[in-house]
């Protein structure tokens, strides 16, 4: 939430589907296991109120930045042909040749699950990036940082989630083997009952 504020308020950011789709993936990924469920729209919702933007807007360039990778727009090749006039290639082409774009995290996240959605071993590959970073004149220093750091923290969540569930599970064979402890003190009190009747 800080740095879509902080984006928000910089003078030269500029809203993209790529940067949308990051919000989205990183808010999905980092939400993933939330309970109530049903809570993660709002909250979402309030997420992109809070700096001025549309949760619906959000999520329906996302998607269909999504859906036009797996129908076959892929990066890298749209990247080859930036200038070509396709709709991915129109985007990367306002990007590489906006000499005042605003690179963020947020943008670095997106480029990665389109990648991600595009060739997942691929999305692995570091040179890939620089590659990337050099058509649209990004910095390749700071989105393999960044990258890093989200994969890092994604591991770090899983764990984390493994360990809960993990934690819930003994929990729950604990009190499960209570309440069979407690039937089975309460049952030889109840026959003595119908024998001492």
């Amino acid at each position: 939430m800080v740095e879509m504020h902080l984006l928000a308020v910089n003078a030269d950011f500029r809203y993209d589907p790529i940067y949308a789709l990051g919000v989205v993936t990183a808010f999905n990924k980092f939400m993933q296991g939330y309970r109530p469920e049903r809570d993660r729209d709002s909250i979402f919702a309030a997420l992109c109120r809070s700096v001025g933007g549309e949760a619906s807007k959000y999520q329906q360039d996302a998607k269909h930045l999504e859906a036009l990778v797996k129908s076959g727009a892929g990066l890298m090749d749209s990247l080859a042909a930036i200038n070509s006039g396709g709709e991915l290639s129109t985007i990367l082409s306002g990007i590489a040749n906006n000499p005042k774009f605003k690179y963020s995290r947020l943008f670095g996240i997106g480029l990665f699950t389109l990648l991600e959605l595009t060739d997942p071993e691929a999305a692995k590959d570091e040179k890939l990036y620089e590659q990337i970073c050099t058509a649209l004149h990004l910095p390749t220093e700071k989105l393999q940082k960044d990258l890093e750091l989200y994969r890092s923290n994604l591991e770090k969540l899983s764990q984390m989630q493994l360990a809960i569930e993990d934690a819930l599970n003994a929990d729950r064979k604990k009190r499960e083997q209570r309440a069979r402890e407690k039937e089975a003190i309460a049952s030889p009190a109840d026959e003595n009952k119908e024998v001492g009747e």
